[in-house]
Protein backbone atom coordinates (compact mmCIF):
# COMPACT_ATOMS: atom_id res chain seq x y z
CA UNK A 1 0.00 0.00 0.00
CA UNK A 2 1.11 2.95 -0.88
CA UNK A 3 2.28 5.92 1.77
CA UNK A 4 0.38 8.63 -0.28
CA UNK A 5 -2.89 6.21 0.12
CA UNK A 6 -2.31 5.84 3.88
CA UNK A 7 -1.97 9.87 4.05
CA UNK A 8 -5.06 9.93 2.32
CA UNK A 9 -7.00 7.29 5.10
CA UNK A 10 -5.61 9.19 8.02
CA UNK A 11 -7.08 12.80 6.65
CA UNK A 12 -10.18 11.55 6.12
CA UNK A 13 -10.36 10.27 10.08
CA UNK A 14 -8.86 13.82 11.26
CA UNK A 15 -11.81 14.94 8.61
CA UNK A 16 -14.38 12.99 9.87
CA UNK A 17 -13.66 14.00 13.54
CA UNK A 18 -14.28 17.80 12.05
CA UNK A 19 -17.06 16.94 10.50
CA UNK A 20 -18.71 16.21 14.05
CA UNK A 21 -17.81 19.46 15.13
CA UNK A 22 -19.68 20.89 12.39
CA UNK A 23 -16.57 21.97 10.11
CA UNK A 24 -17.38 20.10 6.55
CA UNK A 25 -14.63 21.84 5.01
CA UNK A 26 -11.86 19.58 5.48
CA UNK A 27 -14.28 16.29 4.51
CA UNK A 28 -15.12 18.32 1.53
CA UNK A 29 -11.82 19.16 0.43
CA UNK A 30 -10.97 15.03 0.40
CA UNK A 31 -13.41 14.41 -1.70
CA UNK A 32 -13.30 13.86 -5.64
CA UNK A 33 -14.84 16.96 -7.27
CA UNK A 34 -15.95 14.79 -10.52
CA UNK A 35 -19.41 13.90 -11.93
CA UNK A 36 -19.44 10.30 -10.70
CA UNK A 37 -18.60 10.89 -7.28
CA UNK A 38 -21.19 9.44 -4.69
CA UNK A 39 -22.23 9.61 -1.30
CA UNK A 40 -25.17 7.43 0.66
CA UNK A 41 -24.70 8.56 4.41
CA UNK A 42 -27.28 7.03 6.63
CA UNK A 43 -29.87 9.54 6.31
CA UNK A 44 -31.08 7.96 2.89
CA UNK A 45 -30.78 8.76 -0.56
CA UNK A 46 -27.78 8.55 -2.68
CA UNK A 47 -25.93 11.91 -4.02
CA UNK A 48 -24.33 11.65 -7.24
CA UNK A 49 -22.02 14.03 -8.74
CA UNK A 50 -19.66 16.81 -6.70
CA UNK A 51 -23.02 19.41 -6.60
CA UNK A 52 -24.95 17.01 -4.82
CA UNK A 53 -22.34 15.38 -2.45
CA UNK A 54 -21.67 18.50 -1.32
CA UNK A 55 -25.04 19.76 0.05
CA UNK A 56 -25.62 16.30 1.41
CA UNK A 57 -22.43 16.41 3.50
CA UNK A 58 -23.39 20.06 4.75
CA UNK A 59 -26.96 18.87 5.45
CA UNK A 60 -25.80 16.14 7.28
CA UNK A 61 -23.62 17.77 9.21
CA UNK A 62 -26.15 20.40 10.30
CA UNK A 63 -27.94 17.34 12.32
CA UNK A 64 -25.90 16.87 14.63
CA UNK A 65 -24.95 18.63 18.29
CA UNK A 66 -22.93 18.16 20.67
CA UNK A 67 -20.85 15.62 18.57
CA UNK A 68 -17.48 13.91 18.91
CA UNK A 69 -15.99 10.82 17.05
CA UNK A 70 -14.81 8.50 19.49
CA UNK A 71 -13.14 5.74 17.49
CA UNK A 72 -12.64 4.29 13.81
CA UNK A 73 -12.00 0.64 13.18
CA UNK A 74 -10.66 -0.31 10.40
CA UNK A 75 -11.90 -3.66 9.32
CA UNK A 76 -9.54 -3.93 6.19
CA UNK A 77 -8.31 -1.18 3.82
CA UNK A 78 -6.02 -2.03 0.52
CA UNK A 79 -5.49 -0.25 -2.41
CA UNK A 80 -4.26 -1.23 -6.08
CA UNK A 81 -2.95 0.76 -9.16
CA UNK A 82 -5.35 3.94 -8.71
CA UNK A 83 -8.16 2.77 -6.73
CA UNK A 84 -7.96 1.36 -2.97
CA UNK A 85 -10.74 1.45 -0.39
CA UNK A 86 -11.65 1.20 3.53
CA UNK A 87 -14.48 -0.61 5.46
CA UNK A 88 -14.56 0.51 8.73
CA UNK A 89 -16.59 1.09 12.10
CA UNK A 90 -17.19 4.52 13.14
CA UNK A 91 -18.23 4.67 16.86
CA UNK A 92 -19.38 8.65 17.97
CA UNK A 93 -21.64 10.20 20.21
CA UNK A 94 -23.97 13.14 19.43
CA UNK A 95 -27.26 14.52 19.51
CA UNK A 96 -28.87 13.96 16.84
CA UNK A 97 -32.09 15.22 14.86
CA UNK A 98 -32.75 17.24 17.49
CA UNK A 99 -32.89 15.10 20.36
CA UNK A 100 -32.70 16.05 23.79
CA UNK A 101 -30.02 13.03 24.74
CA UNK A 102 -26.78 12.31 23.85
CA UNK A 103 -26.65 9.13 21.76
CA UNK A 104 -24.32 6.77 20.49
CA UNK A 105 -23.98 6.95 16.77
CA UNK A 106 -22.01 3.74 15.53
CA UNK A 107 -21.86 3.31 11.33
CA UNK A 108 -20.46 0.88 9.26
CA UNK A 109 -18.64 2.42 6.56
CA UNK A 110 -17.45 1.61 2.84
CA UNK A 111 -15.03 4.43 1.22
CA UNK A 112 -13.55 4.08 -2.07
CA UNK A 113 -10.48 6.37 -3.12
CA UNK A 114 -9.63 7.30 -6.68
CA UNK A 115 -5.90 8.60 -7.23
CA UNK A 116 -6.72 12.14 -9.37
CA UNK A 117 -3.12 13.33 -10.80
CA UNK A 118 -1.17 13.01 -7.63
CA UNK A 119 -3.56 12.97 -5.03
CA UNK A 120 -5.89 10.13 -3.67
CA UNK A 121 -9.55 11.65 -3.16
CA UNK A 122 -12.89 10.01 -1.43
CA UNK A 123 -14.88 9.05 -4.88
CA UNK A 124 -17.79 7.02 -2.79
CA UNK A 125 -18.83 6.75 0.88
CA UNK A 126 -21.47 4.67 2.45
CA UNK A 127 -22.08 4.47 5.66
CA UNK A 128 -25.35 2.96 7.57
CA UNK A 129 -26.25 1.73 11.15
CA UNK A 130 -26.06 -1.91 10.54
CA UNK A 131 -23.26 -2.63 12.50
CA UNK A 132 -24.57 -5.63 14.86
CA UNK A 133 -26.00 -8.10 13.59
CA UNK A 134 -30.15 -7.75 12.91
CA UNK A 135 -33.08 -10.46 12.65
CA UNK A 136 -34.10 -10.38 9.27
CA UNK A 137 -37.55 -8.85 10.09
CA UNK A 138 -35.73 -5.69 10.89
CA UNK A 139 -34.43 -4.83 7.92
CA UNK A 140 -37.84 -5.45 6.11
CA UNK A 141 -39.32 -1.64 5.94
Amino acid sequence: MDEGFKAACEREHVALAEFFHGNTEPFKELYSKSDDATLANPFGGIAHGWQEVSTRIDRAASYFADAELVSIETISCDQSGDLGFAFEIERARARVGGRATVDDWNLRSTIVYRREDTVWRLLHRHADPAVDVRLPASVVM
